[in-house]
């Protein structure tokens, strides 16, 4: 294998790919099975697409918490793996898993090794960036006017706005910003939203209280502005009618291009962007090999993060016969036997 970068072997007993919410979990449940882990990712903080997406954004669904926000989940994660001391390698990206007596060795681009018995991957989407509307000179106002997720609500206090998608993600937004924003122009080429029902029955309670004008059947047109500085977004209806209006900032939803980049040239079972696994034990097609999370994929698989805690813990108790061969085990609940010492 060659390396960029002086190359820094480690050696632990799981290399976990990923380090979202799903992968942090994962720390913790290898953890409660006195197994020992690495993590890598790709950015340069833990989170994932929870912290670099949408930090600010609240989740209904996670179990015991009625509402919470990204960046507030991820931090308890990373709280609640804290015991097992994992060890972290950020801002670099795994180019190569190879078989190894006794294992696999794991590789990335900033020259990190470990050698290691089992390998997880909760890469989320794989590589990950916005699918761009197809706009001219789109390029000088991202990060600036054209935005394609929120990180600080406050960046928005006051302005006008217009959102353009049809999803959970412009919808939730939407609601989210009528809180502070002092317009909001919703952009959709259908009357019809596919985000949930809630979500879209809340949105349309907002529309009645003049929070947010809808813009429907309309598709993004054009952009007008100085320098970085958007000042109008046109829009184009089905019948061809252009409106014109005012605006801040560009908000587009228009969902992640997603690519399983390196994981592709692995040998795993691939369906499409996604890994095949078992689901009684996240396993992929290669021994030692396991996926948890929205990568993973198998009958009836559901998107949810709960569902990819449930699967850290499956892929959890099927890598301890792996890394403890022939010991047995009781199962205990963590009520019983508590959070042990790191291993």
């Amino acid at each position: 294998m060659t390396m960029m970068h002086s190359t820094t072997i480690h050696e632990t007993d799981v290399a976990i790919i990923g380090a979202g919410p799903v992968g942090l979990f994962a720390v913790f449940e290898l953890g409660m099975l006195k197994i020992k882990s690495h993590v890598i990712d790709t950015l340069p903080a833990v989170g994932g697409q929870c912290s670099a997406l949408y930090p600010e954004k609240p989740i209904y669904d996670i179990p015991g918490f009625p509402s919470i926000e990204g960046q507030a989940l991820i931090d308890n994660l990373a709280a609640q793996a804290a015991p097992f001391d994992p060890h972290y390698h950020l801002d670099q990206q795994v180019v190569s898993v190879e078989k190894r007596e006794g294992g696999w060795r794991v590789g990335t681009n900033k020259g990190t090794v470990i050698d290691c018995k089992a390998v997880v991957i909760a890469a989320g989407c794989g590589a990950f960036g916005p699918n761009r509307p197809p706009l001219a000179n789109i390029e000088q106002y991202e990060g600036t006017s054209v935005h394609y997720m929120v990180t600080r609500r406050e960046d928005f206090r006051d302005q006008t706005l217009v959102i353009a998608g049809g999803g959970d993600s412009a919808v939730d937004w939407a609601n989210s910003l009528a809180e502070v924003a002092k317009k909001i122009y919703m952009v959709h080429r259908r009357d019809k939203f596919r985000a949930m029902p809630e979500s879209v029955s809340k949105m349309q309670a907002l529309v009645e209280a003049g929070k947010i004008e809808m813009v429907v059947p309309y598709q993004l047109e054009s952009l007008a502005g100085q320098g970085s500085k958007l000042h109008a977004v046109a829009m184009k209806s089905m019948d061809g009618a252009i409106r014109e209006v005012e605006a801040d900032h560009l908000l587009a939803f228009f969902g992640l291009s997603m690519e399983l980049g390196p994981i592709a040239q692995w040998g795993l079972n691939l369906t499409g962007n996604h890994i095949a696994t078992d689901p009684g034990t996240s396993a992929t097609s290669a021994p030692g090999i396991f996926a948890i999370g929205d990568i993973a994929t198998y009958p009836h698989k559901l998107k949810l993060i709960l569902c990819g805690f449930a699967e850290a813990a499956q892929a959890a108790h099927a890598i301890r016969e792996i890394v403890y061969p022939g010991v047995a085990h009781h199962f205990e609940y963590s009520t019983t036997k508590g959070v042990p010492e790191a291993a």
